[in-house]
């Protein structure tokens, strides 16, 4: 298909990877516990945006650049992991905030801008080096040897990929949204759920901020 090859398998595997934690599926999380479902979409859109930019930059070779060359993966890589961190640290001063001054539910820390969540999900992707040279290192192996244009067929690759994964996060963020309401949890236990997905978020761009390609 369009010079693709073994694409079940891709579909399958890009789904299971997908599924695996990781920044985004926090970031859509912290969002949709927190926001509702409509911010929990609006999360999913801008990660799903940051997907396109890894997909067009592998596509069109730009990404190789973070793979030779070590400057180039490290500036990356440290401005996502200051990104990562920032976030978290956010999360854990609003809702520290919050916690002081008794605040209730629908306090400011819920209610960010959509705007304002579609570039943090956007970002959160983009800045992260390892999702660029992922879709260097899983996709190729999906094009056929005798495909009649390679770049062409990494673009469906790339969108089949985040199209499967923006089934999983809607799913995800609906989800969340969901067992939120039922649960109805208190002020406190919102408090201090934000609080550990802050702390992961620190934790996920230490995490970032020592890795090696």
């Amino acid at each position: 298909m369009a010079g693709t090859q073994h694409l079940w398998l891709f579909i399958v595997s890009g789904l299971l990877l997908n599924i695996t934690p990781g920044p985004d599926s926090l970031f859509i999380m912290a969002r949709s516990a927190s926001q509702g479902w409509r911010a929990g979409l609006v999360a999913c859109w801008g990660v799903g945006a940051g997907v396109c930019v890894h997909v067009l930059a592998a596509a069109l070779g730009l990404s190789a650049l973070l793979a030779t060359s070590a400057m180039a993966f490290s500036v990356v890589k440290i401005a996502g992991a200051a990104y990562l961190v920032w976030i978290g640290i956010g999360m854990l001063r609003a809702r520290q905030a919050a916690g002081a001054a008794a605040a209730p539910r629908d306090a400011a820390a819920r209610v960010m801008a959509y705007g304002q969540i579609f570039r943090q999900g956007f970002l959160t992707n983009v800045l992260n080096p390892k999702v660029a040279l992922f879709f260097l290192a899983f996709v190729p192996q999906f094009i056929a040897p005798d495909a009649a244009s390679k770049p062409l067929a990494f673009l469906l690759l790339g969108a089949i990929f985040d199209f499967n994964g923006m089934l999983w996060c809607h799913a995800l963020a609906l989800c969340t949204a969901f067992a939120s309401h039922k649960l109805d949890v208190g002020t406190a236990a919102e408090r201090w759920l934000n609080r550990a997905i802050g702390a992961m978020f620190v934790a996920l761009g230490v995490r970032l901020a020592l890795a090696t390609r």
